[in-house]
């Protein structure tokens, strides 16, 4: 019984600690009052973070005794990845077998970065709304093949063959 209540401790322990997790910055960046909002200070690269809530392309945060809004492209998140183990990330629930001792393989400290934002719905692209002056200025950017060349030469750029690699999991 004993033996019961402390896994159970184990693991709300556990999982309380993963309540807030860790982020840190890989660039620097604004931490702003909102989305899109106004700048509430400047964060220099590798800032330590605490997450607080996610809300598509931005991740609520506190730095520092502070909270604000920071692009979730601008954070990296550490993880602990363990060895030999065919799982794509680590969880709370294997971690605690871990350290049990459950027979997991020695894990080892890794940074995985993975970043999934939302799409449009049905219902946004019903109400969709074309911008000819926006569509009119992308185009501007556009280059034709002479072009590209001329800038080549004039930039005196070697061509460069890269051969194709497969990648290796």
């Amino acid at each position: 019984m004993k033996t019961i209540l402390l896994a159970l401790a184990l693991l709300l322990t556990a999982l309380s600690a993963g309540a807030q997790e860790q982020a840190f910055t890989n660039r620097a960046t604004d931490l702003r009052s909102a989305p899109d909002g106004a700048t509430v200070k400047a964060l220099p690269d590798n800032t330590p973070l605490k997450v607080l809530q996610r809300a598509g392309g931005w991740t609520k945060v506190d730095a520092g005794g502070q909270s604000g809004w920071v692009r979730v492209f601008h954070l990296r998140f550490p993880v602990i990845a363990e060895t030999g183990s065919t799982s794509s990330g680590s969880n709370v629930l294997s971690g605690l077998g871990s350290a049990l001792g459950f027979g997991r393989q020695k894990s080892q400290n890794t940074t995985i970065a993975t970043t999934g934002i939302r799409g449009l719905s049905s219902e946004e692209l019903k109400n969709a709304s074309p911008n000819g002056e926006a569509l009119k200025r992308m185009q501007s950017y556009r280059s034709d093949a002479g072009g590209a060349e001329r800038f080549a030469r004039e930039g005196k750029l070697n061509v460069t063959t890269v051969d194709y690699q497969e990648s290796r999991r």
